[in-house]
């Protein structure tokens, strides 16, 4: 067991500075929640002197209904739904009154986190659950729907999610299919009587279209379950779920960025509910009021669980680092792990991990122990220029 950490002595008190603390969660180990606290118990034992302002980050995956939902101060509601295995469960969504916007997290009703692993295959799952929940928003007086698709146990293509909404899928008899492998023999898609009329926004980070090489059931399936030998049979369904969707809607859905996210999911909610997709990132900053937050930031500390070259592609931690870079805000990084590169030191000020303090092992089993210890070290080693200027990129790293 590892001692509590020594505090560090505390950085020279050159005025308070105001530091925004905006992580995504190190998958597997923190949320981003948590990473946010822990990076400001470390931070403040050596700068007690600054304002901590903490915005945990989500692009779309795990945590985008807690995050989201407490970044607008929207209050938690539950509603009875069914997994993807369709047992029953309790889903939570997230109501913000004034102006009206419900945020889900698909992952709470048809997340694969939530079955038992092994026992299930992806060809007895379907989205029938998110769809049920839906319907019960929309009961609601909501104008807005914010949506976070990852980590679905699916790959339907939204079918099970669109049957709850009302649409009916025939076969060349008229018989309803009522399972989504089933979708090879699909002829005819009819639209239900009533469509609730809302602007529903996809949170994704994902740019796979349904189909194909790149697409839902060969890139994303065998993290579900998909087997090699069954990917001719989900490929070839979803390829006559869009086939026939197009011909009936006149829009060819599938070969739209996102169409692939969450097992076809952005398909169903673009070709069924007209959803606009949108980079998760985006959709956090915009209602997260992320702008506002850096204008009033001297210092920005961001991190996931392995800061590399892949953060800056597409990323939250490599778009949140962008904007800092544009308004000369020095940014610092924090990860389970980091992988020097010249690229990341043209967007951090800084870049640190865990590993810089102990091994894999330990930072895995006490991450928040680690991060504290990390953030304290990073804060002691910070000595601001003037409290009243904006610090440069220049004269922060001149400061290390």
């Amino acid at each position: 067991m590892n001692p509590a950490p020594r505090p560090a002595p505390v950085a020279r008190n050159t005025g308070p500075q105001t530091v925004l603390i905006v992580p995504d969660k190190f998958k597997g180990t923190l949320t981003a929640q948590q990473a946010a606290r822990a990076i400001a118990r470390g931070w403040s034992q050596a700068r007690p002197q600054d304002r901590l302002k903490l915005l945990p980050m989500s692009d779309g995956g795990d945590g985008f209904g807690s995050i989201l939902g407490a970044a607008l101060g929207a209050s938690v509601s539950t509603t009875r739904g069914m997994d993807a295995a369709g047992r029953p469960c309790r889903v939570p969504w997230w109501q913000h009154r004034h102006p009206p916007i419900a945020i889900v997290e698909s992952a709470h009703a048809i997340g694969l986190a939530m079955l038992p692993p092994g026992q299930f295959h992806p060809f007895q799952l379907d989205t029938t659950g998110l769809g049920r929940l839906l319907n019960s928003i929309w009961r609601h007086d909501i104008s807005t729907c914010l949506i976070g698709i990852g980590g679905s146990a699916t790959n339907d293509g939204g079918f099970g999610m669109a049957r709850a909404l009302g649409w009916q899928f025939l076969d060349r008899n008229r018989r309803p299919i009522e399972s989504w492998p089933d979708l090879v023999k699909l002829r005819s898609v009819l639209p239900p009587v009533e469509r609730p009329t809302l602007d529903l926004i996809v949170a994704t980070d994902v740019l796979n279209p349904l189909l194909g090489p790149q697409g839902a059931s060969r890139i994303y399936g065998p993290q579900k379950g998909l087997r090699p030998q069954d990917q001719p049979a989900a490929e070839a369904a979803l390829r006559q779920l869009a086939k026939v969707t197009r011909d009936h809607l006149g829009t060819d859905h599938a070969i739209r960025p996102g169409a692939g996210a969450a097992g076809g999911l952005g398909f169903g909610l673009m070709a069924f509910l007209a959803a606009r997709p949108k980079p998760g990132f985006e959709v956090f900053a915009d209602y997260a009021r992320l702008d506002q937050h850096l204008d009033q930031a001297r210092l920005v500390i961001t991190g996931e669980g392995a800061v590399d070259p892949s953060s800056l592609m597409g990323k939250g931690v490599g778009q949140l680092a962008t904007r800092c870079r544009r308004r000369r805000i020095p940014c610092l990084a924090m990860g389970g792990l980091t992988i020097d590169a010249p690229q990341l030191r043209r967007h951090f000020a800084r870049v640190a991990a865990l590993t810089d303090l102990t091994s894999p092992d330990q930072a895995r089993a006490r991450p928040a122990y680690w991060l504290t210890r990390l953030a304290n070290e990073v804060a002691h080693s910070f000595d601001a220029v003037r409290a009243s200027t904006v610090i440069s990129l220049t004269e922060f790293e001149q400061s290390l």
